[in-house]
């Protein structure tokens, strides 16, 4: 088999479940770290990420890969993996890549009034993720967490937009933690 289409889960409905679980709790408490194993994509897409992407992605979940993450052997291990039809971000249900390639955010999904949920989901790449950094408080935050977060504008514009906004899952190596758009971002 070709090298671009290796990678998947070995057991995919123990190991969807166990990452999806991952996924549903690291929404529900913002700024914990989960760690997910089990799958493999091509450069530079991380261990988290494939992971989300096998989990998150099917036929019919339009995908955006930000420059970096586009390339011919993503796009063949998205294709044969997921069936994940790639789109541009206006479109995106998903969107991956490093923090700085998927800006502008301004073209992703926001939902509307009667559907807020119709919104995208930004799942960033990271060099490093920890406990640390920006102070986090909100719905699933007992009194408040910390999160490595790039400084941007960016979490305050999203946060205005609410009940509207985007979701971010962070993603490094083969650990991720989630900032739904209820989440207050401070001390960046």
């Amino acid at each position: 088999m070709p090298d671009g289409l290796t990678g998947g889960f070995a057991d995919a409905p123990v190991m969807a479940a166990r990452a999806f679980r991952a996924a549903l709790d690291a929404m529900a408490r913002p700024g914990r770290l989960h760690r997910v194993e089990g799958a493999e994509a091509p450069a530079p897409v991380s261990v988290a990420a494939a992971v989300l992407l096998l989990t998150l992605c099917d036929r019919e979940t339009p995908l955006y890969l930000a420059p970096g993450h586009d390339g011919p052997e993503v796009r063949d291990w998205v294709a044969f993996h997921t069936g994940a039809p790639l789109a541009g971000r206006e479109e995106a249900v998903f969107a991956l890549g490093r923090w700085e390639a998927l800006a502008p955010f301004d073209g992703y999904r926001i939902g509307t009034p009667d559907y807020p949920d119709r919104s995208a989901t930004l799942i960033a790449e990271l060099d490093s993720l920890s406990e640390e950094g920006a102070r986090l408080t909100g719905p699933g935050i007992r009194t408040e967490a910390r999160l490595s977060l790039p400084r941007s504008v960016e979490f305050r514009r999203n946060r205005a937009l609410f009940p509207l906004g985007r979701d971010m899952i962070f993603t490094c190596g083969d650990t991720l933690a989630a900032l739904p758009r209820t989440t207050i971002v401070e001390d960046l």
